[in-house]
């Protein structure tokens, strides 16, 4: 019955949802050039809400979020000279670090983020 247990509170932790609510930067390469990017997470239990900020964009509401395991997934909807669209992000949490991959939703645009916890 101990063994049971121990198996059943081993599987609802690695289940649950990663808090990675704070403030993260990194920098990705384009093709116009680096874009530092800042996103303020919040998460309550597994939904993901908060906004980010860059030079090229400025500030974006992070919508569509979720936090599953170490896995991920939210939308932002840019403004670049006039014209909205929007990119579709996935991620994954190790630690203090989170790989983000953000792709366009034609897929002509595809940009990958390596973004570290800095509070």
């Amino acid at each position: 019955m101990r063994w049971l247990l121990l198996v059943a509170a081993a599987f609802a932790l690695t289940a649950s949802a990663a808090d990675i609510s704070g403030t993260w930067k990194g920098v990705a390469d384009t093709p116009a050039g680096k874009i530092e990017r800042t996103f303020v997470f919040k998460v309550d239990g597994n939904k993901l809400t908060g906004e980010t900020t860059s030079e090229m964009t400025g500030k974006s509401t992070i919508t569509d979020g979720k936090v599953d395991g170490n896995k991920v997934t939210f939308t932002l909807t840019m403004s670049v000279q006039g014209q909205d669209f929007k990119l579709n992000y996935t991620g994954t949490i190790k630690g203090n670090e989170i790989a983000l991959h953000a792709e366009s939703e034609d897929g002509q645009l595809k940009v990958d983020y390596s973004v570290k916890k800095v509070s």
